[in-house]
């Protein structure tokens, strides 16, 4: 709607009110009696919100028979990140056991705080237990890196030793990455639509939930390219004798992407370009590294995948110059 200018009218001698348009009224399904929400946002404004709680934050989530189980269940992950606190999946068809199962399974690998509380032959409902001020942005955040700095460690010394058990491990590690990616940008959404929330966050405006967000997605990433590191373990041809450089390049990029964090909570911007100045070295190092592996022996199977390890640890450093370039906007006022 354009902007309206309504004015402050006093009734019984201390109250004063003020009408609301009636155009938005009624979009927003507003009827004589209901409850609006008012949300303070700074010294010289308020935020009029509908309460969703009045027709309950219920979505009803038809699955499509055209498409496949994981095709639907993009569309059940889109409504957990709008914020839906129950979600209904249908089916016409009804759920067989084995659907019933995978479903069940993908919402606990995936969705943080979501469980079955029903079913039907037709229906199963969901619904979110995981309270905002229980676990917090940074509660997120903070869980992220240290299973991000664990798998790192472990890829490294799954390709060290030739142990698949332990790739394989890095690899099922990445799942909870991903759990608390989605978690993370379902708050950051909650936090766009309520300014309390937002500030309990310590986030003092929409900017900065932007930043959250492409950050958040950099440590996503990171967590990805380690998972290569260790599918790459898995492939190699033998055990590889000659991993000091890359163990050190290693080492380093994990180094930069704990301080990025370190200056991201701090809000600290000196030690942001220390970060940045520091990948620019890592990338130059990654390049003399990759010509040594190249020219010198092993397989030529073996010199691909070490190739791409330190290609994967190039991007891991790179993404924390991303982390400590937003480190640096959020800091400016």
């Amino acid at each position: 709607m354009r902007e309206e200018r309504r004015r402050v009218q006093l009734t019984g001698g201390s109250t004063l009110i003020v009408s609301l348009p009636i155009k938005w009224a009624r979009a927003a399904g507003i009827k004589p009696g209901d409850e609006l929400k008012l949300i303070q946002k700074d010294a010289n404004s308020l935020i009029i919100a509908v309460d969703k709680k009045r027709g309950g934050n219920v979505a009803e989530l038809r699955l499509s028979p055209e498409e496949s189980l994981e095709d639907n269940f993009r569309y059940l992950i889109a409504y957990y990140l709008v914020g839906y606190e129950g979600i209904k999946l249908r089916s016409e068809s009804g759920f067989d056991a084995e659907e019933r199962r995978w479903i069940k399974d993908e919402v606990r690998k995936r969705l943080v705080g979501m469980e079955v509380v029903e079913e039907a032959s037709n229906e199963i409902c969901l619904q979110s237990f995981l309270k905002y001020k229980d676990f917090t942005l940074q509660d997120s955040i903070r869980s992220m890196a240290k299973i991000i700095k664990s798998m790192h460690e472990d890829a490294l010394l799954s390709l060290e030793r030739g142990d698949e058990n332990l790739a394989r491990d890095v690899i099922e590690r990445d799942n909870e990455i991903d759990r608390f990616y989605l978690l993370t940008v379902r708050q950051l959404k909650a936090s766009v639509e309520n300014p309390m929330l937002a500030a309990s966050m310590g986030l003092s405006s929409m900017r900065d939930a932007l930043g959250y967000r492409l950050i958040v997605k950099s440590m996503e990433r990171v967590a990805d390219h380690i998972e290569k590191i260790a599918r790459h373990s898995l492939e190699m041809e033998g055990r590889v004798e000659k991993l000091g450089e890359i163990k050190e390049v290693g080492a380093l990029a994990i180094d930069v992407f704990m301080k990025s964090l370190e200056a991201l909570s701090e809000r600290n911007m000196r030690k942001a370009n220390d970060v940045i100045r520091a990948v620019s070295g890592i990338a130059n190092m990654v390049e003399g590294v990759a010509e040594q592996v190249l020219k010198g022996q092993g397989s030529e199977v073996q010199k691909i995948h070490l190739w791409a390890v330190l290609e994967s640890l190039r991007r891991i450093a790179e993404y924390s110059a991303d982390i400590s370039e937003i480190t640096i906007n959020l800091g400016i006022k």
